[in-house]
């Protein structure tokens, strides 16, 4: 058994996820499909504009587009050449390529494909819209502007561009979540793809973009983690995420349809969520966490199978069932686990090496109700073997 783990590790160590420039991460690939929403395909609405780059700045400015500051691919990913090279292009009258974004409640608009060519465009023509210094050429293939600003551009040149059109698809604000993100993940196919989280924190703005953030930096999470989870593609904001999902409901009772429009809905909500409840998850949180850490040290989270063997990555289904069922247990409950660490941590390698099933609920088809179901009442089941001290 434990030579065929060992296999499996090599296989799994394949199975990573990607960070922003393609390396792998410390977090395991997941297999989430499960049953999906249906939703109506006439619901569906996008409008094709094509506004100019003046009037794109004059939203900037009104605070009408979200460019989502945090957001990874918002900062840093190209640098001054690439920037260049892009207003190179404008001043060239080359087409840019199309824009995506999903029209807000107030009339704004989130953007979810561009955020870098807008990005590069405002910090030339507007930088004080960004909070980057302003941009100055350097680079070009074709054109003599070597460390010119736009204000040093000649006037016809400031022109063309603030005259440039692009071409934006928007999805309007009638149209379903599930059909939106149904929409943005169909389109997303140049380059990196948008991971689910991206586009939920693109979609979705408000105070949960940042509670995940401050959790997912929190010395408790990056303990617990071994500071192997890279945030650049949020993956450690789903994590977080998905912890509080399941914190908020029971989950003997999980029936949803759709896993990925239970962590949407999820989302939502955190967003309304007031102060004091906030507080009481930050705090569930952190003591998880650090509990998660003190019993399985470096192994928290990872499937593990005999005491000597190499580490798995990080494993978000069982991210959140373990920390969510660690979590619900009371203070006197985690002192009896801390105490039996080393039987629990054996108790957890015989679970992973003898039920298939519990297995199975963390590698493939995570999302499907019933595997979510008998992940977490199986793990309650093993932890409550050492809720009394022996």
């Amino acid at each position: 058994m434990a030579q065929q783990h060992d296999a499996d590790f090599q296989t799994f160590a394949m199975l990573r996820e990607l960070g922003d420039s393609g390396e792998l991460v410390d977090v395991e690939r997941e297999n989430s499909d499960g049953p999906v929403e249906p939703y109506d395909p006439n619901q569906i609405d996008v409008l094709t504009r094509t506004p100019t780059i003046n009037l794109v700045l004059s939203r900037l400015r009104r605070g009408k587009i979200d460019l989502q500051p945090d957001f990874q691919r918002a900062a840093g990913i190209w640098n001054d050449d690439n920037q260049s090279r892009l207003i190179e292009s404008m001043l060239l009258r080359i087409p840019l390529p199309a824009f995506y974004a999903a029209e807000t409640p107030d009339d704004a608009w989130a953007i979810v494909d561009g955020i870098q060519r807008l990005t590069s465009i405002a910090r030339f023509m507007a930088p004080e819209l960004t909070p980057f210094q302003p941009l100055k050429l350097k680079g070009l293939n074709y054109l003599t502007f070597e460390g010119a600003s736009f204000e040093d551009l000649p006037g016809h040149l400031q022109t063309r561009l603030e005259e440039t059109e692009i071409v934006l698809h928007l999805i309007r604000l009638g149209t379903p979540d599930a059909a939106k993100f149904n929409i943005f993940a169909r389109l997303n196919t140049g380059g990196l793809p948008l991971t689910t989280q991206e586009l939920r924190h693109a979609l979705i703005p408000g105070p949960a973009r940042g509670i995940l953030a401050e959790l997912a930096d929190s010395f408790e999470f990056q303990a617990a983690t071994d500071g192997s989870v890279a945030s650049s593609r949020m993956a450690d904001r789903e994590m977080v995420l998905r912890f509080i999902a399941f914190l908020r409901i029971d989950p003997k009772s999980y029936g949803e349809k759709d896993f990925d429009q239970f962590l949407r809905k999820s989302m939502q909500q955190i967003n309304n969520l007031p102060a004091s409840e906030i507080a009481q998850i930050k705090s569930y949180f952190t003591r998880s966490m650090s509990v998660a850490h003190e019993i399985f040290g470096p192994y928290a989270f990872r499937k593990r199978y005999v005491a000597k063997s190499n580490r798995f990555p990080i494993n978000k289904a069982l991210f959140e069932a373990l920390g969510v069922t660690l979590a619900r247990r009371s203070p006197r409950q985690l002192e009896a686990l801390i105490a039996q660490r080393e039987a629990v941590v054996s108790g957890f390698m015989t679970l992973m090496s003898n039920d298939t099933r519990f297995e199975q609920s963390i590698s493939v088809s995570t999302g499907d109700p019933a595997r979510v179901r008998y992940r977490f009442a199986t793990l309650d089941e093993m932890l409550s073997n050492f809720d009394r001290r022996k």
